[in-house]
């Protein structure tokens, strides 16, 4: 018995070591795997980079946009002016803010000037404005140009270079006309940005904007050109020329004045304002050409102050919509809308209706670029225009005057234009006609040219052919179909007489100027 109890320990305590054995075996083995995928998980080799051969061309794009930025930035500065200002009860420099909210927006805190920044107080008292923009250095000994907007009215004005040194600047001049002005501080070797030529730019090349936006220096964002040639979008003065540069290339509030340069490094255009609903950058930037921007600058560094030349007429462009009007094989040229009496244009002949295009040999192409050329001119020359009169070619010899003393200058605008047409008309009294006169008078030297006669449209049907043409209560009709009108009797029989399903050209006066605009009938 005692044999057999021995030996049954015996066997009990093999088959436990044996169990024991195998419950230490799994568990080394289960160690071993885990110890073994955690050890691979650490040795497992990172996804390895692009090697530079699969991604040279942006890598040399890099290179490329470091190079450019690294080469244009220290001539870029930072310009802050102090100025005083009268403030009012209710709010300060309110004036213009309507217009201008199409540019920033409505509660844009940089005020109705594009690039300057206003602490508003809540009582009337004089006190100091500080604003800020930015400015390109032009030449080694210190000449910067900026935006006429940036420095107006300042009493103090001081540029902060790149390696942040801040130098005291004095107004060389300034041109509100097309919104430039030069200062200069005192240096010599100064690092600075030559001039491009914007007259061959394309849709599509790459730019680069620099500027200070909302104070952040030396800023540079990246884009292309969207669009060249684009016009005024001023409304209040269609004195000013147009031609800007569109760009993609961000511009925010502060960016005024700031350099926009093509990928070689040249200064193509000083970048003025923005188009935003919302008062920063929504794609759509613009910027002076350099083709404005070089001249006025010389003639400011040379004399100080700019005397823009004039023809005195009012224009736009030819578009497919009017050219069979004007018997114009192309929508190419310059169309007169106004002469102003006894301006140089009146006396040397021109007439409403004609077409120019070409001016001294070269053509014209637009409104825009003839009002640019001709800013460019000096009073006192003689410019030699090819008009287009009733499908006849013209010679036009005109002596250019000064712009001021109550003269205006090119002012180019663009197409827009119950019954049939839409339209209500009454006759234009002695009363309203003055007081549209009036109206277009305290929009500037050279907006109210000649008399108003006409018909004034009373009334316009939403989707009529009127409405769609741009025309609005107030407007006066004194043309249609090329032929003076008087009364509103005499423009509604001239629109009745047009033929069904033809369109209709009237020269419409509001805002006190003129243009062409070109009334659709209704389909169906």
């Amino acid at each position: 018995m005692k044999r057999w109890i021995e030996r049954s320990k015996a066997v009990v305590t093999r088959h436990l070591a044996v169990a024991l054995i195998a419950v230490v075996a799994v568990g080394s083995i289960a160690t071993f795997n885990f110890s073994k995928s955690a050890t691979a998980a650490v040795a497992a080799p990172a996804a390895a980079a692009l090697d530079d051969n699969s991604v040279g061309a942006l890598l040399t794009l890099d290179r490329a946009m470091e190079t450019l930025a690294a080469r244009v930035t220290p001539a870029v500065v930072n310009v802050t002016v102090a100025s005083k200002a009268n403030v009012q009860q209710g709010g300060a420099d309110t004036e213009g803010m309507p217009d201008m909210q199409q540019f920033f927006g409505p509660g844009n805190p940089f005020g109705r000037q594009f690039g300057r920044q206003f602490n508003v107080p809540s009582q009337p008292q004089n006190r100091m404005e500080h604003g800020l923009g930015s400015g390109v250095i032009i030449s080694p000994d210190g000449y910067i140009v900026t935006n006429n907007h940036v420095i107006d009215g300042a009493v103090d004005i001081r540029v902060t270079m790149s390696n942040r040194e801040v130098l005291s600047a004095k107004l060389v001049g300034a041109d509100p006309l097309t919104d430039l002005a030069v200062i200069k501080v005192n240096g010599t070797n100064l690092p600075s940005v030559p001039w491009g030529n914007s007259a061959s730019l394309r849709a599509g090349q790459t730019v680069l904007a620099f500027g200070n936006p909302y104070g952040f220096r030396f800023t540079v964002t990246r884009g292309i050109i969207s669009a060249l040639n684009r016009p005024n979008p001023d409304a209040s003065d269609r004195r000013k020329p147009g031609e800007f540069i569109q760009t993609d290339a961000a511009i925010n509030p502060g960016n005024s004045g700031g350099a926009l340069v093509d990928a070689r490094g040249e200064l193509i255009g000083i970048n003025a304002f923005l188009i935003s609903s919302s008062g920063s950058f929504s794609g759509m930037g613009f910027a002076i050409p350099a083709q404005i921007v070089q001249p006025t600058v010389e003639t400011l560094i040379r004399d100080g102050k700019v005397t823009h030349a004039y023809i005195g007429i009012q224009i736009a462009d030819v578009t497919p919509d009017n050219a069979k009007f004007f018997q114009m094989n192309k929508a190419e040229g310059a169309l007169i809308s106004q002469v102003e009496p006894d301006a140089p244009g009146a006396k040397a002949g021109l007439r409403t209706g004609d077409v120019i295009t070409e001016l001294d040999g070269k053509p014209v192409t637009d409104a825009g670029q003839l009002q640019m050329t001709v800013g460019q001119k000096r009073p006192g020359e003689t410019i030699h225009l090819l008009v287009m009169r009733d499908s006849k070619p013209t010679s036009v010899a005109v002596k250019l005057e000064a712009l001021g003393g109550g003269r205006g200058t090119e002012t180019a605008g663009g197409e827009h234009g119950k019954g049939r047409w839409g339209l209500s008309l009454g006759d234009l009294t002695p009363d309203v006609r003055n007081e549209l006169q009036e109206q277009g008078q305290e929009r500037g030297p050279g907006q109210a040219q000649g008399p108003v006669h006409g018909a004034v449209v009373e009334d316009v049907q939403p989707g009529s052919p009127a409405d769609n043409a741009g025309l609005q209560r107030g407007d006066v009709i004194m043309e249609v179909n090329r032929h003076s009108v008087k009364s509103a009797s005499e423009v509604a029989q001239a629109l009745s007489g047009v033929a069904s399903g033809q369109d209709a050209l009237v020269l419409v006066w509001s805002n006190g100027g003129s243009t062409f605009r070109v009334l659709h009938p209704s389909q169906g």
